[in-house]
């Protein structure tokens, strides 16, 4: 659900950016008191994870389109809302300043529809809710895939009114909602099915990770987790470095309601604001589209598997970074008081 800048007018991508601006703060701020330390490393390697995992559309049988995994419920509920908002952050920052993934005047938009809904609202009050009687395997299985379906029902909602307050005419709302919704709901089945697999399988490793977060409780201080950083890691490796080149090349939801609505999934728009941020993303994107360009224009699957894993490894650093250095004024204002 990655928007391209035309998209949205300048006026919606600023006001979605200030959304967003205020959220990252917000979550920045009850990091302060709530962060676990021992889950720094954890917001790095899981923002290794989503990183790669978003790079895998999987088909949607009968529709000829496809979707991949938002993550934010998944990342909620290893590392608490407000870290897993900040890890999805990063995430999406990093896609789109370096592999040109969703466009720089659409960040904020595209931050409040993936990572806001499932994070700070979805997490809390539907996933929290269902599983609040005892964490078990079917709990977690159920709470997931309701969970996931809503907060990218309501980020696929969001979606289009965006286009409607920016007065994109080519997407009248009405339609593009009808086909927005049910190709979303079907991701969101697939997706939720995908994050319950794997909070389940990390509930038999160290269940005190879902507890943790589902508690608001730190981590006992003699408690490893070495082992499942290790595991999420060589998934991240080989989900980014060899699963992804057996993407599907299916539209994405997004691109397919576009494609069935305005008979394309690229829309054009100009302007000083426009050309300012295609500028920028001109300029820093290493690796567009998630890949090296051959001579007949097509993206290489070597260039595929090097974005895979040096996407992963950026988003490692600045999710973990992110934790360390809250982490680290956090020590020093409590050594100054």
């Amino acid at each position: 659900m990655h928007m391209a800048d035309a998209l949205v007018s300048p006026a919606v991508g600023g006001i979605m950016l200030a959304a967003s601006a205020g959220a990252i703060a917000y979550s920045a701020y009850k990091c302060k008191d709530d962060l676990d330390e021992k889950k720094i490393p954890l917001m790095g390697v899981m923002g290794a994870v989503i990183f790669a995992g978003q790079m895998i559309n999987f088909t949607i049988p009968g529709t000829g389109s496809s979707g991949h995994i938002g993550g934010g419920i998944l990342l909620a509920a290893l590392l608490g809302p407000f870290p897993a908002f900040l890890t999805l952050t990063a995430v999406l920052l990093i896609q789109a300043l370096f592999f040109a993934d969703g466009g720089l005047l659409a960040l904020g938009a595209n931050i409040w529809n993936l990572g806001f809904y499932a994070c700070l609202l979805v997490y809390p009050f539907v996933f929290k809710p269902i599983v609040k009687k005892g964490l078990t395997p079917t709990r977690i299985s159920v709470a997931s895939v309701v969970s996931v379906i809503l907060a990218l029902t309501l980020g696929a909602v969001s979606v289009v009114i965006q286009t409607l307050a920016s007065g994109i005419t080519e997407l009248p709302m009405a339609t593009f909602m009808g086909m927005m919704i049910p190709i979303h709901l079907a991701i969101g089945l697939v997706e939720g099915i995908v994050t319950g697999g794997i909070l389940v399988f990390i509930y038999k490793m160290r269940p005190e990770l879902l507890e943790s977060s589902m508690d608001n409780k730190k981590l006992p201080k003699n408690l490893s987790i070495q082992k499942v950083l290790g595991f999420l890691l060589v998934f991240a490796i080989v989900v980014g470095g060899g699963l992804s080149l057996l993407a599907s090349s299916n539209p994405d939801g997004l691109e397919w309601s576009m494609e069935n609505v305005a008979g394309t999934a690229e829309l054009e728009a100009s302007g000083s604001a426009y050309d300012s941020a295609a500028g920028i993303q001109e300029s820093t994107a290493f690796l567009p589209d998630y890949g090296f360009k051959s001579t007949d224009g097509e993206g290489s699957a070597a260039g595929t598997s090097v974005s895979g894993i040096i996407g992963a490894g950026i988003t490692l650093i600045l999710a973990g970074g992110t934790g360390y250095l809250i982490y680290a004024i956090k020590r020093r204002k409590e050594k100054t008081v």
